[in-house]
């Protein structure tokens, strides 16, 4: 049981909140979700009140909340008009995995479930340190390029990144994932090229990846990616979504994709939930690695 005298009636601007308090057991405090919200599946039932930087304040106002969560810079003009409106707002702005994982213990403070938070996070905790342990078994680590979005080209946030190299890969551009602002992860084909990334994962948030799109672009057909058939998807509300999906469905589908690239069998311990980008059967026989290219010094460095 919470405690009493916490929030009672929560809207959520963003899923990981919504997931989190669900999984917390508190998912009938949750009166409002964003209309982006997968996770729970149960949770679709709730009135849907905002998209990610737009929101419907007179039905948030109608829903009485006496907690709005919210997430990074990006929902600030909302949570400014929330404030404005006199209602209680909080926001997270969690960008690495460690930081998510302080989220879940934050959020389960604010709601009176401070003991249970603290389980999740060492449950998820736990489920990091056996994908760390699977990849000790994977014969090279391959250089994994994940495409946050297509157009400008966008490599993945600093959570996406850790998760690969938890996952038993090797980020492309390293050098980039403190970068908060995408804007700032913006990469060249070119270079993405010249690194020969082994293994390309996609995830454009709000829409489907297409790959014929990334592998008729100029030059990539170079890439080992590319030739030997190497380039995913993983659906955004996995792996883009800073809470639990992320370090569970999420690194669980970087397990597998990683596994198949270098032909080791997926530890059965980090089965998918979902469906994955493979198909039902797939090949793990030992693959061989084709090129040891490593990847360019970071930008600015010798």
């Amino acid at each position: 049981m919470a405690l009493p005298g916490f929030p009672e009636r929560i809207v959520c601007l963003t899923e990981e909140t919504t997931e989190t308090l669900y999984r917390l057991g508190e998912g009938d405090r949750v009166v409002g979700i964003s209309g982006y919200t997968v996770r729970p599946p149960e949770a679709r039932s709730k009135p849907k009140v905002s998209a990610f930087i737009n929101a419907r304040f007179d039905k948030i106002e109608a829903l009485r909340p006496d907690l709005v969560l919210a997430f990074s810079d990006l929902q600030a003009d909302i949570t400014a008009e929330l404030i404005r409106r006199g209602l209680p707002v909080f926001t997270f702005n969690q960008r690495s995995v460690a930081e998510i994982l302080q989220m879940v213990r934050m959020l389960g403070g604010i709601v009176g479930c401070a003991e249970r938070a603290d389980v999740l996070a060492n449950e998820l905790a736990a489920g990091l340190e056996t994908a760390r342990r699977a990849a000790e078994a994977f014969p090279w680590r391959p250089r994994v390029f994940f495409e946050e979005w297509d157009e400008p080209l966008i490599s993945g946030i600093r959570w996406v990144d850790e998760l690969i190299d938890i996952a038993g890969g090797a980020t492309l551009f390293p050098e980039l994932r403190t970068e908060s602002l995408a804007t700032n992860r913006v990469v060249s084909p070119a270079e993405v090229v010249a690194r020969d990334p082994e293994l390309i994962i996609a995830s454009w948030c709000g829409k489907a990846v297409r790959k014929t799109t990334i592998e008729t672009r100029p030059d990539w057909h170079r890439t080992a990616a590319v030739q030997h058939g190497h380039v995913y998807e993983i659906k955004s509300t996995y792996i883009l979504q800073p809470g639990p999906a992320a370090l569970t469905e999420g690194l669980r589908q970087l397990h597998r994709l990683i596994a198949h690239t270098v032909g080791v069998a997926p530890d059965p311990l980090l089965a998918c939930d979902q469906r994955t980008d493979l198909p039902a059967a797939v090949s793990t026989a030992p693959a061989r690695r084709t090129t040891t290219r490593t990847p360019r010094s970071p930008r600015g460095q010798a």
